[in-house]
């Protein structure tokens, strides 16, 4: 039988231990049963009530499924509800699978391993992580990476194509985020001592991957997330590149840092207080 994936089984592993931790605690909230929803349903006839997102962990001889959330997400309704519906969208990827076994039973259970960080909050900016993976068959999972950054005062998600709104912009980034790949690759190889018609073929092969990766389009730089300055002032923004898109699955996630001053000559204007400028 395939062994578990590390990271899934890490996932449920700490699912679980949280689980019985809260059954051990006075009034602690009853785990929600095999199937349930991952965020509770708003009150009836009122679209603006809070999603309350709890933990998940599901499993049977067919799937197993474990999300976690931080509790600072509930406290935003509109965020809540993207990050549901991003989890509500894997899950039932993963069940499409499940479903098309018919009454076959998969030699290893098939695995919905997700994580959700909150990595930034002040009071203009909020920002929160999905990192993990789902497991369908095969070698390995296919990765999860979700970035979403959420504007608190104007009470919406920010994404690439409203703040960099030219396709300038995304030019720009396009440009930053290829040289800082081809440069890394070519470090790596150098520093691998390879025999020169083999680190001449890993990177063409890697150069490939990382042109088409970084093509100047939205969809390419969807998943970013602030970096601030001691001024609590945008310094660059993280674009994050999961498995695949611009390198091999073995590379990992990827990411590249594009400063403010790449970037704010393209910013709509109306986010641009948002950087640091100089």
């Amino acid at each position: 039988m395939k062994p578990c994936l590390k990271p899934a089984c890490l996932a449920i592993a700490l699912l679980a231990a949280l689980v019985a931790c809260k059954r051990d605690e006075p009034g602690a909230a009853t785990p929600p049963p095999a199937g349930a929803d991952s965020a509770a349903a708003p009150a009836e006839g009122d679209p603006a009530a809070a999603l309350e997102l709890k933990d998940v962990i599901e499993s049977n001889d067919r799937y197993i499924i474990g999300i976690s959330y931080p509790p600072a997400v509930n406290k935003y309704p509109g965020l809540a509800r993207a990050v549901a519906e991003y989890s509500e969208a894997a899950r039932a990827e993963l069940m499409q699978a499940v479903d098309g076994l018919g009454n076959d039973k998969p030699s290893a259970p098939y695995e919905l391993s997700l994580s959700y960080q909150l990595l930034l909050e002040t009071p203009r900016l909020v920002v929160v992580s999905a990192d993990g993976s789902s497991y369908t068959g095969g070698a390995h999972g296919q990765p999860l990476v979700g970035r979403f950054v959420w504007l608190p005062q104007q009470d919406k998600l920010l994404t690439v194509d409203e703040l960099l709104p030219t396709a300038d912009g995304l030019v720009a980034v396009s440009n930053y985020a290829r040289e800082q790949l081809h440069t890394a690759v070519s470090l790596r190889v150098e520093a691998d001592d390879l025999p020169p018609i083999e680190r001449a073929q890993l990177v063409k092969s890697a150069d490939r991957m990382i042109d088409e990766g970084t093509r100047p389009d939205a969809g390419n730089f969807g998943q970013f997330q602030p970096q601030l300055g001691v001024d609590g002032k945008i310094r660059a923004l993280r674009f994050v590149f999961p498995p695949y898109q611009v390198g091999p699955y073995s590379d990992g996630t990827q990411t590249v840092d594009v400063p403010a001053s790449v970037l704010l000559p393209h910013v709509a204007p109306e986010y641009a207080d948002l950087f640091a400028r100089g």
